[in-house]
């Protein structure tokens, strides 16, 4: 019988008997593949475009990582987008700049609807080999440029003093949100305006 796949790491499984006289190349690619996934770091700048993370068989690829930083001065909206089929736990670091635009980054497998990352967060996310979810993370802070949809999770500064903002301020809340969905506003003017920061609720319930 020739080798089998590994499910999530693509691990390449020998078969008894098989292989003569290259167990050693082998052997030693698995042992790449699981210290990349043990302590691997990979970074990226997503700028001008999404970014598909590779599963390969048998060999080194970049959906192995266990951290992932995307960078760049972002010109869309960006989705990183993991293979379906494996399950992984993995942290994902947002060291991109956002724009007055309102952009957003996306991890996500192919199958799934993924999660939106808050700006300047790093995240332990988990996939099912389905869905990617969100688990512990360590929130950043985002001086908003101007009106702005928040994620769960953000933590905005807003000076309502008008210094580069329009005034009043309008963040609009995530649509449709969970139970235990956060989204912290920090004055960053220390002259919190009064009536000068808009909540928009998205049509859902605070």
């Amino acid at each position: 019988m020739a080798s089998s796949t590994s499910t999530d790491l693509k691990l390449e499984l020998i078969t008894t008997g098989e292989k003569a006289g290259t167990w050693g190349t082998i052997t030693n690619t698995n042992l790449q593949i699981l210290e990349q996934a043990a302590s691997g770091y990979f970074t990226q700048s997503i700028a001008a475009s999404d970014l598909a993370l590779s599963l390969s068989t048998f060999a080194v690829s970049n959906g192995k990582n266990l951290y992932y930083k995307f960078t760049g001065n972002l010109t869309g909206n960006r989705v990183v987008t993991m293979p379906s089929g494996a399950e992984r736990v993995f942290i994902v670091e947002d060291g991109t700049s956002r724009t007055s635009n309102n952009y957003t980054l996306t991890v996500k497998t192919v199958s799934g609807t993924g999660v939106t990352i808050p700006a300047g967060a790093k995240v332990v996310l988990y996939s099912d080999g389905t869905n990617t979810s969100l688990g512990p993370i360590t929130k950043g802070y985002y001086t908003i440029p101007g009106a702005y949809t928040a994620v769960n999770g953000d933590q905005l500064l807003i000076n309502t003093s008008g210094s580069g903002l329009g005034v009043p301020v309008t963040v609009t809340l995530p649509a449709s949100p969970s139970v235990g969905d956060e989204v912290t506003f920090i004055d960053s003017g220390n002259a919190f305006g009064s009536n000068n920061l808009t909540i928009g609720r998205n049509s859902s319930n605070i």
